[in-house]
């Protein structure tokens, strides 16, 4: 098996699917990237058992055959290597890989192809075609809301609910949620799945930055993603996800319109001096006044700032986790939000006032009580 391709084509889609490929894997050979050779069409595979990404690359070749190569030294070697073709030759029987450079060989030893796991085939699940930029829109407003407990696995991924008229993806650990909606995503029949966030953060980052179409396919256990030559498959996670809607809190008469980055940079301040355990702030709301405070009575620190805003409702004080309302604020691009508020003791809403015109967003983050201290 020989054929001769550019370093750095070859390094631009080996790093796309490297992300797969764990430092540590269950089965040593998901170590390996898999590459296997059909003409001049060169087919590499990345694996973790749940997460399987295949790129396809054209090269110089009229030969057949397939190979494991260690992922990390392969990537390690185009890296120190600069823009020029080079020669990949593998002795079929020894599985011995030699890479041949302008000036430099180097030899490495590849491992049996028939040992990878075999890629799950597509069995004509319901088909649904996104843009990139939507779906990534989608990932980016949802992905860092999902749980990091392996304890409850359902809140470790996105929900995902496809409908004929939108598609609503959610997220939450608990602390915080995430209803991210978009009237351009649509389907033919009603779905729901819960799709892993490692998948989620992958597709993410190999997405091009032009807005190219995403074809996607699900199944009762997998999704598919295609989009250019790059292609995805994931087991979803079987469990149930939480009754979020009952989650949302409705007759909220309490309504503040704020500068999104005014309110976040008063956060990021006042925060310093919270709790170092509880990270507790209080929002103290009057008739268009805003007064952020926090203190720690371990060390004796406090700090507030005083903020205009419009403000609605009844006189109100609540606290809040300052690092989950300054992630959500962080994730969100509105320059203004309103917070709805109805109660202290109960979550309040984040909504982004100027939001694109197929999408609507609302974020929700859980009080903390007042003068609590762990």
């Amino acid at each position: 098996m020989k054929f001769v391709v550019s370093s750095s084509v070859l390094l631009k889609q080996l790093s796309a699917i490297n992300g797969v490929v764990s430092t540590n894997p269950i089965v040593p050979i998901l170590e390996n990237f898999l590459l296997a050779l059909e003409g001049n069409s060169l087919t590499v595979t990345a694996s973790d058992l749940q997460t399987v990404m295949i790129t396809e690359i054209e090269v110089e070749s009229s030969e057949k055959g397939a190979i494991a190569i260690p992922a990390k030294l392969l990537l390690d070697t185009l890296r120190g290597l600069p823009e020029q073709p080079i020669t990949l030759q593998v002795n079929s029987e020894t599985f011995g890989t030699e890479i041949i450079s302008d000036n430099g060989r180097y030899k490495l030893s590849g491992e049996n192809p028939i040992d990878f796991p075999k890629t799950p085939a597509v069995n004509r699940g319901q088909s649904v075609d996104f843009s990139s930029s939507s779906l990534g829109s989608a990932i980016a407003n949802t992905l860092f809301a999902t749980s990091t407990d392996d304890l409850r696995p359902a809140m470790t991924g996105v929900f995902v609910q496809m409908g004929t008229e939108n598609a609503t993806f959610v997220a939450t650990d608990g602390h915080r949620l995430v209803r991210y909606r978009r009237t351009d995503i649509k389907s033919d029949m009603d779905t729901s799945m819960i799709i892993q966030r490692k998948a989620l953060n992958l597709l993410k980052s190999c997405l091009p930055s032009d807005d190219v179409p995403v074809k996607a396919e699900f199944t009762s256990s997998n999704a598919f993603f295609s989009f250019g030559n790059i292609r995805m498959i994931c087991r979803l996670i079987d469990e149930r996800f939480p009754d979020y809607e009952n989650a949302i809190p409705t007759n909220n008469q309490n309504t503040l319109t704020i500068n999104r980055m005014e309110i976040l940079s008063s956060l990021r301040r006042i925060s310093i001096y919270s709790n170092r355990t509880t990270h507790q702030v209080r929002l103290k709301m009057s008739l268009n006044d805003l007064v952020i405070s926090a203190e720690d009575l371990d060390y004796s620190n406090e700090a507030n700032e005083r903020l205009m805003c419009e403000y609605n409702g009844d006189d109100m004080e609540i606290g809040f986790n300052a690092k989950f309302l300054i992630e959500v604020l962080g994730n969100l691009s509105s320059k203004t939000i309103t917070f709805e508020l109805s109660a202290p003791n109960r979550a309040g809403l984040i909504i982004p006032v100027d939001q694109e015109e197929n999408e609507d967003i609302l974020m929700l983050v859980m009080p903390v009580m007042l003068n609590t201290y762990v």
